[in-house]
């Protein structure tokens, strides 16, 4: 895009990266650029200025411009607005998603459905086009594409973990890559960032520790420095050997960008912890992950701890999550234990329409796995009349509401589908080939045929740092290594998730009339 839709670089011409361009985007887009590129990055290809579509802006008509638009209407018109005045010497059009051109029914149609059907013939010949050239396909092998629904598994979205990138996403508001600390400091994440690459999926304690024995490190490596150069003062200084001292004196000077970048590194991690640290022991999120975290691996939590922790430290999203944490972990709960958690939830004035919409998932679900045939009927003709939807939209996959205690049920089926061998965990699920004649496309899990050393797993409905850490240390941790790529419709804290909750408790009806949710 940023090289004007053409190569990197043509054939006996001049890289269109050299060239000097204007970059007009929108707010949209601008949430899009903003995690994948840095202001030098623009540099580095020719972008010399930047603004958003709906500033004014002075003309440059000897420079190219580079549209990145949300295809609205408001943008189209001022888009066509910059075309009348001819304020550039070109434009350069990118839209954020495709603009449908073809209606159903039409000959577009027509014409893909005959291609598809092509295309898939042409595959399923012997000397097709991808097995002519010979190596393609020795080297090449299909990833396996994983779709899943949040309710897939409902409580990683909403226990509080104490690994440092989901605390750091779900307590500082980690957004687009981006984190401001208590409105004082900007900060971004990415790969580049050595230290939240290698230690996000440590715990926080592992993490300070780490802060520390880096910063150590780094102060001896100063410390050699100053030896070597003779800035320390009680430094031995060969005045005799000048190659050597040369030697060190280059040494040094080489290896200052480095050591700067390091103590940059170190200072940013050690303010970002510092603003955790406190976060923590003013909400007692360190109670809060231990005891949801006791909760998943005993199924329960006795009654005087449960309602201590309802009234201990802690903001409102806090004691909510614990609470809906109890509820979905334990397999029997007595009447007098929700009656109680609900009294503390309204006592610290906490909207429990969250707490209700899962409440009564819950015992739909019990309700469904012990009904027979005849009630079977009973029961979806009763939600449908009641809620007007389809029972199974409600409670799909609600079975899947709380997490192994090793491994997250989400990476445990991902690896069961990479692996492609017969399994109970995956013979309900809906296998798609496009290399399967069209009609055997669509079969069960029994037949996938594996194994997979790439997968592609999204989340509909909001996913999180949680099982995109999961995700990768299952594939690290494989012989030989896999590869998989995590993805979602959007990335969500836990307040966040909950606070859909409480909506779709709203628009079913199976949530209560409540105060706002808030901190």
């Amino acid at each position: 895009m940023l090289n004007m839709n053409q190569a990197v670089s043509a054939p006996g011409g001049t890289a269109n990266e050299e060239v000097y361009k204007i970059l007009i985007y929108n707010r949209f887009c601008q949430d899009i650029l903003s995690p994948l590129i840095h202001v030098k990055d623009l540099r580095k290809h020719g972008v010399t200025l930047y603004f958003f579509l709906d500033k004014d802006r002075n003309p440059v008509h000897d420079v190219p411009a580079v549209y990145f638009l949300q295809p609205t209407p408001s943008n189209v018109q001022r888009l066509i607005s910059d075309a009348s005045r001819a304020p550039y010497d070109s434009f350069h059009l990118n839209f954020s998603s495709f603009i449908p051109r073809c209606p159903r029914g039409g000959p577009a149609e027509m014409v893909a459905s005959l291609l598809d059907q092509r295309l898939r013939d042409h595959l399923l010949a012997k000397n097709n086009l991808f097995t002519g050239g010979g190596n393609f396909t020795s080297s090449f092998q299909r990833p396996i594409l994983c779709i899943f629904d949040r309710n897939f598994e409902l409580s990683v979205g909403i226990q509080h973990d104490f690994r440092y990138k989901p605390l750091v996403h779900d307590v500082l508001g980690l957004s687009l890559n981006r984190l401001n600390v208590r409105g004082e400091k900007s900060y971004e994440f990415d790969r580049l960032d050595p230290f939240w690459v290698a230690n996000g999926s440590l715990e926080f304690p592992e993490v300070a520790v780490e802060i520390e024995t880096q910063l150590t490190k780094y102060k001896k490596d100063v410390e050699e420095v100053n030896r070597r150069t003779g800035g320390d003062a009680g430094a031995e200084f060969d005045g005799t050997d000048l190659i050597g001292n040369t030697k060190h004196l280059m040494n040094a000077v080489n290896s200052l960008p480095e050591l700067t970048e390091r103590k940059q590194v170190i200072d940013k991690h050690t303010n970002i912890a510092t603003a955790l640290l406190g976060e923590i022991k003013e909400r007692g999120l360190d109670s809060y992950c231990k005891k949801e975290s006791d909760m998943m691996v005993r199924g329960g939590i006795d009654r005087n701890e449960l309602l201590g922790v309802l009234k201990a430290k802690g903001s409102k999203m806090d004691k909510l999550r614990f609470a809906i944490m109890f509820l979905i972990s334990a397999e029997n709960i007595h009447s007098s234990e929700i009656e109680a958690v609900e009294a503390a939830l309204r006592e610290s004035e906490v909207d429990t329409n969250a707490f209700h919409y899962v409440k009564k998932i819950k015992s739909l679900n019990v309700s469904l796995a012990s009904a027979n045939s005849a009630s079977w009927s009973n029961i979806v003709d009763w939600a449908e009349k009641l809620y007007g939807q389809s029972i199974s939209v409600v409670t799909a996959g609600v079975k899947n509401l709380l997490s192994s205690d090793h491994q997250l049920v989400l990476t445990r089926t991902v690896d069961a589908l990479m692996e492609g061998k017969p399994n109970p965990e995956i013979e309900s699920y809906l296998v798609f080939d496009p290399r399967a004649p069209k009609s055997a496309s669509v079969s069960s899990g029994s037949h996938l045929k594996g194994p997979f050393k790439e997968a592609i797993v999204f989340m509909i409905g909001g996913g999180n740092y949680v099982e995109y850490g999961s995700l990768q240390e299952f594939a690290h941790h494989q012989q030989p290594n896999k590869h998989v790529i995590y993805g979602t419709t959007e990335i969500l804290t836990g307040d966040e998730f909950v606070e859909q909750l409480a909506l779709l408790g709203q628009k079913t009806g199976f949530g209560s009339s409540g105060i706002a949710l808030a901190n």
